[in-house]
């Protein structure tokens, strides 16, 4: 998602988690239709960690804290949850830091939408999703905005009041005796101060959770998992030259010719669908994105069709590309071996990006990647694997525009 845009929910109970490469403290705000809170009950986090539709769970260090939404159980009057995050560390900003939020389905947990609000600097926290009802039907929304005043400013905006504690010793939690002198009692919707840093160091991160967090090209090729998304960065610099989409496979039976076909459909900021290239239309967008060609069988070494993109000529209307593989043959991807996308530098041949198809469904069509531009101007790519029923790219055009 890029900020801004949104998406229908399928699910009454979704999950959004915040990771990022430090610790954050991630909370929830139920909001009227005024965008006010009720009162501080309605201000979930590690100290009041449930309310009416909306629980907090803490990832205890080494996974995201997140927040879950169920949006049958929220009382009458609530139209909008906001979730938030600021570094556990006292007076962190977002320098650096790349948080990136995932929505899911609460249910069986899968990957809805992932969010990463662009080019953070002093910020201290953000304002990162928000789920809202809108003409009768709950949808996601990616918001990516900032405050630099932390945890007050977003309070301030939604009715909350925040007293900010003295800033700690760098050294033991201090003793009762040892506290500066307290300030006035809070008014009644106040809520409690941000957490201290723990006593003890905290131990060093975990790695990531599959699916979680974000990488760029710096220390070379990437093997992604599903749900996984790197940068199209390099070495601080946007990849804005050619590069190439190859997707390979094999029939998983001796003898039985597969047709596997490789599109790459292209759309507009609000999912609208703009162009696709595949076997029948081998160059879109003004030459930018050019298709091999079809191979009807999926015999031979090496990528058995491929689809050059060029980055830095993709229109500026065109924001988000999906690449599929169908099978125009109607045979299962059960029936498929070795199955895989990879991204290349088209000048040098050189492997950037692999995406390896290790679980197949008995389906036809497969969402495989997404390249989604930032506002930055750079480009990322998410690993996807996501099933559907459909021999055509065609049949495409709407499950990959949801998955935007």
């Amino acid at each position: 998602m890029t900020p801004g845009s949104n998406i229908p929910l399928s699910t009454a109970r979704v999950t959004v988690d915040v990771a990022a490469p430090v610790r954050l403290d991630v909370s929830g705000l139920l909001l009227t239709a005024d965008g006010k809170v009720r009162s501080d009950d309605d201000f979930i986090f590690y100290n009041q960690p449930s309310g009416p539709g909306v629980t907090y769970r803490s990832g205890g260090g080494t996974a995201p804290d997140a927040i879950t939404v169920d949006t049958a159980a929220l009382p009458p009057g609530i139209e909008k949850i906001v979730v938030t995050a600021s570094p556990d560390a006292a007076g962190q900003t977002f320098q650096g830091v790349e948080p990136t939020a995932t929505i899911r389905n609460a249910t069986d947990n899968n990957v809805l939408a992932t969010f990463t609000p662009p080019q953070l600097g002093s910020e201290t926290a953000l304002v990162v999703v928000e789920i809202y009802l809108r003409n009768g039907a709950w949808k996601a929304r990616a918001v990516g905005q900032g405050y630099s005043n932390g945890l007050a400013g977003i309070a301030t905006d939604f009715g909350v009041s925040v007293e900010e504690p003295a800033p700690a010793a760098p050294v033991a939690p201090p003793q009762p005796t040892m506290q500066p002198p307290v300030t006035p009692p809070a008014p009644p919707m106040s809520t409690p101060p941000a957490p201290q840093a723990p006593a003890a160091p905290p131990a060093p991160p975990a790695p990531p959770a599959p699916g979680a967090g974000k990488i760029n090209l710096d220390k070379g090729r990437v093997s992604l998992q599903k749900n996984q998304t790197v940068s199209l960065v390099k070495g601080g610099r946007p990849l804005l030259s050619q590069v190439k989409m190859g997707l390979g496979w094999e029939p998983a039976y001796r003898g039985k010719d597969i047709d596997l076909d490789a599109s790459v459909i292209a759309y507009g900021p609000q999912r609208n669908h703009i162009d696709s290239c595949y076997f029948g239309k081998l160059s879109i967008l003004n030459g930018a994105i050019k298709h091999s060609g079809d191979n009807l069988t999926g015999e031979g070494g090496g990528d058995d069709e491929t689809i050059v993109v060029d980055l830095g000529r993709i229109p500026q209307d065109a924001t988000g590309l999906v690449f599929t593989v169908n099978s125009f043959s109607g045979q299962k991807f059960t029936e498929v071996a070795k199955a895989y996308c990879r991204l290349l530098d088209a000048a040098t041949g050189e492997e950037l990006v692999r995406f390896d198809l290790t679980t197949a469904e008995p389906q036809t069509g497969v969402l495989m990647a997404k390249m989604i531009r930032q506002f930055s101007g750079e480009w990322e790519m998410t690993a996807m694997g996501d099933f559907v029923k459909s021999r055509t790219v065609r049949g495409m055009v709407k499950p990959a525009a949801q998955s935007l």
